[in-house]
């Protein structure tokens, strides 16, 4: 068995500066003990952080494999980098066998938890959050495993960040499950992944809820996500995303998006009240988004996509911007309401058997007419009549990942 490493961390004070809203101390000794655990760790250790807010002005990071941090609660013990002078994220990992849980990541300079190019890794019962509410200088990602294996993050909250607040890149195999995304420009992104199940989740205030992409640049393709379970609802908060970014195109308003993903099954999700539209299917060629430098293998279309089983209700009455409202009055009139699906029209038009986007279940469809300059929008849901097989569940092959 690894060694358990209590510390003993007490609540930091200090005076507040008034002009800068940020604790006026610097860094305490709690604080440089626990960035000193985690440089001294070894394989099987288990660092336990007891409650209390403790401030750090540097951020933290972690290098050998097969280590638990744990803290009592992701609201008895919580991580202040709201004073960080130094570093780019609040927890940067570069190590496997990984497990964090039960403890709270507030005000990063930079991302929240950033977990790079490393497998096996549990990400339970933690809350990142930005507490100054939606803002372009918040972090731009709370939880962010990026080129991982076999991820499970569950029973999370992810709130303020100014890209993504629950985000999972260039991995395979991975499970998000019941934890909560709010005000974040993106609440979940599950981007350029392989095999991904994202069930039991809430995603609610943010600018678009739940999020499947595929970026040009990017050598894995993802493909094999499963959207279900999930309540995404009132996602209409303002993109506060950095210009240029990917995600600031995203309009306001979107509940679940598809962008230039393939083989993605959206099913037995509560789906309602985004403003612009409860379900997008997209092209990057409609975000706005330049990348010149894309990989051989990028595919911009979204193809075998299946949305069957959901409930969908309200939305569509206020879409972001003026060339969604403008699609809105050409398609519905005035005073309607968008169709639950809004497909930007763009597709191979070389591909056999086109497109399979197969929806089912929803109000309308309404076909943008991308390619065309939107010129000829209309409402057309007969060539989305169609099913697909259902896509595998996610086995991430641990007891702590049964069910789904």
């Amino acid at each position: 068995m690894g060694a358990l490493l209590p510390l003993a961390l007490v609540a930091c004070g200090g005076e507040v500066d008034p002009a800068a809203g940020r604790k006026a101390v610097g860094e305490s000794p709690e604080a440089a003990l626990l960035r000193q655990q985690l440089l001294d760790a070894k394989p099987g250790d288990v660092i336990e952080i007891p409650a209390g807010r403790h401030a750090f002005e540097r951020g933290l990071s972690l290098r050998v494999d097969g280590v638990t941090l744990r803290g009592a609660g992701k609201d008895s013990t919580i991580l202040d980098f709201k004073g960080q002078m130094a570093g780019a994220e609040g927890l940067l990992v570069n190590a496997s066998q990984f497990t964090i849980e039960n403890l709270a990541i507030e005000d990063a300079k930079g991302d929240g938890l950033k977990i790079v190019e490393a497998q096996d890794i549990t990400i339970r019962g933690v809350r990142v959050e930005w507490t100054n509410g939606p803002d372009t200088g918040n972090g731009a990602y709370g939880l962010y495993p990026v080129k991982t294996r076999n991820v499970l993050i569950e029973d999370t909250v992810a709130i303020g960040a100014s890209d993504a607040g629950i985000y999972v890149g260039q991995s395979k195999d991975v499970i998000v499950r019941n934890s909560r995304a709010e005000y974040n420009v993106a609440g979940i992104e599950i981007e350029n992944t392989v095999n991904a199940d994202v069930y039991g989740n809430i995603a609610t205030n943010n600018t678009g809820g739940i999020l499947v992409f595929n970026m040009p640049a990017l050598e894995q393709a993802g493909g094999n996500v499963r959207v279900f379970g999930n309540q995404v609802y009132a996602n209409n908060t303002t993109n506060f995303g950095a210009k240029g970014t990917p995600v600031s195109s995203v309009p306001a308003g979107s509940g679940v998006v598809i962008n230039s993903n393939d083989d993605v099954e959206i099913f037995d999700n509560d789906i309602r009240d985004n403003k612009t539209a409860n379900i997008i299917i997209s092209s990057v060629y409609s975000t706005g988004y330049k990348d010149d430098s894309r990989s051989e293998s990028f595919d911009p279309y979204p193809e075998r996509i299946s949305v069957h089983g959901n409930r969908l209700s309200g939305g569509g009455d206020a879409p972001d911007g003026f060339d969604l409202k403008a699609l809105k009055v050409a398609t519905v009139g005035l005073g309607g309401s968008l169709p639950d699906v809004l497909w930007d029209g763009y597709l191979n038009t070389g591909l056999a058997g086109g497109p399979q986007i197969c929806l089912s279940g929803v109000s309308g469809v309404v076909n943008a007419d991308g390619p065309n300059g939107y010129a000829n929008a209309r409402l057309d849901a007969g060539p989305h009549d169609c099913t697909l097989p259902p896509l595998p569940v996610v086995d991430l092959k641990r007891m702590e990942a049964a069910g789904g």
